[in-house]
């Protein structure tokens, strides 16, 4: 998955993803500029919420909520300041508002969930002015999910409790990748993390872009150390609709978490997630199994706005659920939880009345 990030002129330790200068620099330096991309993407995250009203103006029963998203500066923010970083630039548009504009079509206002980040400047030091920017500007719109900062000398556990406590980010993603070369999740570092989390009652997001099955064992020693501590797996944990005998150990194990009452899935990202072109029907046997396992509360709609633009537009992504909810008679009550219910019951009190 490929982003860019914003840098501002001064550093903001809103985030974990602060790696220690030196941890950030080993990274971005010996990864290549796909992987330096990919790092850099797995940035903050934040979630969003506004009033809603059906298409014809009448107050709608539920919220809909956009569980997963990605922000960064516009060609005017840049010339602002918010520079990316050296070879991350980007011509896809992903600014907040390119993202008010394009939600719009499909009727409702929505609550999102997205990934902001501000970059690194050439010592590879991270400042993150540009995150600030657009959590100020929309409190009514925008709540925060930060990067947990790994480094090996423990600095990124101070750093989450300062964005939970003062910041008010009220989650912390898991990028597995962002641990040292050898290093797991469920190192010191790791668990102290991932229990500090819980302790402040943020949830821990895990992205497994290599799939499942290379940290299935450190999630469920996780799940299992720290019972209090919740867990949403991003984009069905990249698991695709199984294809051989593989696959489908992957995807079972993916199933098997359902265990852990903690444990949450995002149905987001279809087009990541398929084997076939718009609207993405394999998908459908993912979200059934997903529903018999998990129950339709804890499984919650993503769009990963801005790259599902040019695969299918934002309105297409939200339309994608609905033609595949058809596909398996998902009752309406069900895609409710899907499509708000759960992400406004996970963060309930998060956002600023406009």
């Amino acid at each position: 998955m490929a982003s860019p990030g914003a840098a501002s002129a001064a550093p903001c330790r809103f985030f974990l993803s602060p790696l220690a200068a030196a941890t950030s620099r080993a990274l971005l330096s010996s990864a290549t500029p796909t992987t330096r991309r990919r790092l850099l993407l797995s940035g903050t995250t934040f979630i969003a919420a506004a009033a809603m009203s059906a298409a014809s103006g009448s107050a709608s029963s539920c919220k809909i909520i956009d569980s997963h998203l990605h922000v960064w500066a516009s060609p005017q923010q840049v010339k602002e300041g918010y520079a990316y970083f050296p070879g991350q630039e980007t011509t896809l548009r992903g600014d907040a508002d390119f993202l008010l504009e394009v939600r719009v079509p499909f009727g409702c206002m929505t609550i999102w969930v997205g990934h902001l980040i501000d970059c690194t400047d050439k010592t590879g030091a991270f400042h993150f002015g540009f995150c600030f920017s657009v959590l100020k500007k929309y409190p009514s719109k925008f709540i925060g999910c930060c990067l947990a900062n790994p480094a090996d000398d423990g600095s990124g556990i101070k750093q989450l409790e300062h964005l939970i406590v003062q910041e008010k980010y009220r989650a912390v993603r898991f990028n597995p990748n962002l641990w040292s070369s050898g290093q797991k999740m469920t190192n010191e570092v790791g668990r102290s993390l991932f229990a500090k989390a819980g302790e402040l009652g943020a949830p821990v997001g895990i992205m497994v872009m290599k799939g499942i099955s290379l940290y299935i064992q450190e999630i469920e020693e996780l799940c299992r150390d720290y019972p209090m501590t919740t867990v949403i797996l991003d984009h069905m944990a990249f698991c695709k609709p199984p294809a051989n005998d593989d696959e489908e150990k992957a995807f079972s194990s993916f199933l098997s978490l359902s265990r852990f009452p903690q444990v949450y899935v995002k149905y987001s990202a279809l087009f990541r997630i398929t084997r076939e072109a718009y609207p993405y029907e394999d998908t459908a046997q993912l979200l059934s199994r997903a529903i018999s396992s998990f129950g339709a509360n804890r499984i919650m709609w993503g769009s990963d706005f801005p790259y599902v633009v040019p695969e299918c537009g934002y309105k297409g992504a939200k339309e994608a659920v609905s033609h595949v909810a058809g596909k398996i008679a998902i009752s309406s009550s069900d895609m409710e939880w899907i499509l708000g219910k759960t992400v406004n019951q996970l963060f309930q009190g998060a956002w600023v009345t406009p």
